[in-house]
């Protein structure tokens, strides 16, 4: 038997007090990096939305002081558009096919909806920037040389990027909203709808003959349904431009 180990029935000896006080050294983080920190504030985004997000949030996730962070961002809003960026990366793009443009078009704005309802609020950052990171490049050039191929002017290809863009990212932020209640209560979507259709259904018909009329179809429909039809209202819209 060795000599480090008792005999059956023997009691185990004892570690030496100043052994058991000594607090246990952390395991030695990673070194600090933009990705890790673009990795940490995306997690934080997904848990937290964009309103908990902080530099000060970002470095209690890494374990280091907010300082340490500003070596590798210059603030809240450029870590953002980086988190955006990082985002876009999931973005899957098939090769270009510009003679069935259209409906690669309406699969692009498919993948993009998804890729940022995906992760809570992030879409938000996509009003009122410019996309230039080193993820979202690829996509405008894929969709610049899609749509060029496929016969469109130059100046409409130069600006349907913003349309796009903009019916996409506004689309998926009011979806990350949720349905507002004109009460200002935390309602189920459901019993906003019928609460808002009760009270257009009470309009005097004589004021409001035609929003009565088209009561029905007013209140039908889901979001995938209604994003369809903006897409295709935009995609249509391009192809009458085709030269």
């Amino acid at each position: 038997m060795s000599p480090n180990r008792p005999e059956p029935g023997q009691p185990e000896i004892p570690q030496p007090p100043w052994l058991l006080a000594r607090t246990p050294r952390a395991a030695p983080r990673a070194p600090l990096s933009r990705a890790a920190i673009v990795e940490a504030a995306l997690k934080i985004v997904d848990q937290e939305g964009l309103e908990g997000t902080s530099m000060r949030r970002v470095a209690e996730e890494l374990g280091t002081a907010p300082s340490a962070l500003y070596w590798h961002v210059r603030n809240k809003d450029e870590l953002l558009q980086l988190v955006l960026d990082r985002v876009i990366s999931e973005i899957a793009l098939p090769p270009p096919d510009p003679e069935h443009w259209q409906e690669q078009l309406k699969a692009l704005a498919r993948e993009m909806r998804r890729v940022l309802t995906s992760h809570r609020d992030i879409a938000r950052v996509t009003i009122g920037a410019i996309p230039v990171g080193p993820n979202t490049l690829p996509i405008i050039e894929w969709m610049h040389g899609l749509l060029r191929d496929a016969g469109l002017p130059d100046r409409t290809v130069a600006l349907v990027g913003d349309l796009f863009g903009l019916y996409v990212g506004a689309y998926a932020y009011e979806e990350s909203l949720g349905l507002a209640s004109p009460t200002g209560e935390e309602l189920p979507p459901e019993q906003i709808i019928a609460m808002l259709r009760d009270y257009w259904s009470s309009l005097p018909p004589e004021r409001f003959p035609h929003t009565l009329a088209l009561l029905d179809e007013l209140f039908s429909g889901g979001p995938d349904e209604r994003f369809e039809f903006g897409l295709d209202v935009i995609v249509r819209g391009l192809a009458a431009q085709l030269r």
